[in-house]
């Protein structure tokens, strides 16, 4: 009976300190997201970024990134306390771990370099969470949103909605499309016959124009601007324009411009050439 007894004690107040740790990591962790994201949302904002949309970019990644080590420091903690309260040898585990940790380490080069690289594309503020960026991983290019970043892997977005894993160590040239400023830059074709001052006026006009109008003078830092003649073509001559403009609204600044284009070209009866073929005939004997 006293054997008994001993056990269910001994179980009863090793349950309810497994219960206790528990909860307590959950508290320390709820009141840790609140501390860490209004810590990094001060520190962020003391430094110098282009825009807010870059400062709230660099705070949401750094954010998430101290989450998931707080997560995992305060459950490595919470096992060790649940495995000493269960009577579990953690010297005789360690060491056993560390014997494993050896063996798996000798081919774990890949994932040590995902972490390094990881660390270094946060460090360095190479591409945030929301970035528009192009990856060269592993022989292609992998374009998307990001969504998240970690030390091991981004996680990428495309237009057709495939979400892309890519390990950080295997990202060879990154090509981040939103950072700061983008440019417009449309190359248009037009017939050998036009009058190339006509087109750089109606260039620089639909540019003027657009950066007077809402919404596109929220996204226009530099109107879209004839530059030059840029290359004769079998069938046309290519005119260069570019513009300056906010992160990530390139695409939709263009497309509004080209359909600008497109009106005044057809109403100056300014020809947009097409790829024609000529074929002549041997004269008859």
């Amino acid at each position: 009976m006293i054997f008994a007894s001993d056990i269910h004690a001994f179980f009863d107040n090793a349950v309810m300190q497994i219960v206790l740790t528990i909860i307590g990591v959950l508290i320390i962790q709820l009141i840790l997201r609140k501390v860490l994201e209004r810590l990094v949302r001060g520190v962020v904002k003391g430094h110098r970024y282009a825009s807010k949309t870059d400062e709230r970019k660099r705070e949401d990644t750094l954010i998430r990134i101290f989450r998931t080590l707080s997560a995992v420091a305060l459950w490595t903690i919470a096992i060790i306390v649940i495995l000493s309260e269960l009577q579990v040898h953690i010297a005789a585990l360690l060491t056993g771990a560390g014997l494993v940790g050896v063996i798996v380490g000798m081919g774990a080069q890949n994932v040590i370099k995902d972490y390094l690289a990881g660390i270094l594309i946060i460090m360095e503020n190479q591409y945030r969470v929301g970035d528009i960026v192009q990856l060269y991983a592993n022989g292609s290019n992998v374009a998307g949103v990001v969504e998240d970043v970690s030390i091991r892997a981004t996680r990428l977005r495309d237009l057709d909605g495939n979400l892309h894993i890519v390990p950080n160590g295997s990202a060879g040239i990154i090509t981040n499309m939103s950072l700061q400023f983008a440019q417009v830059n449309v190359d248009i074709g037009v017939s050998y016959e036009t009058d190339i001052d006509k087109v750089e006026k109606i260039i620089n006009d639909i540019g003027d124009n657009m950066i007077k109008e809402k919404p596109w003078s929220d996204n226009i830092i530099e109107p879209i601007q004839f530059l030059r003649l840029d290359q004769f073509g079998d069938s046309s001559i290519t005119i260069k324009s570019v513009g300056k403009v906010k992160p990530a609204t390139q695409w939709d600044t263009a497309g509004e411009f080209r359909r600008r284009l497109k009106k005044a070209f057809e109403k100056h009866d300014i020809e947009i050439p097409f790829p024609q073929i000529v074929i002549h005939q041997p004269a008859k004997k």
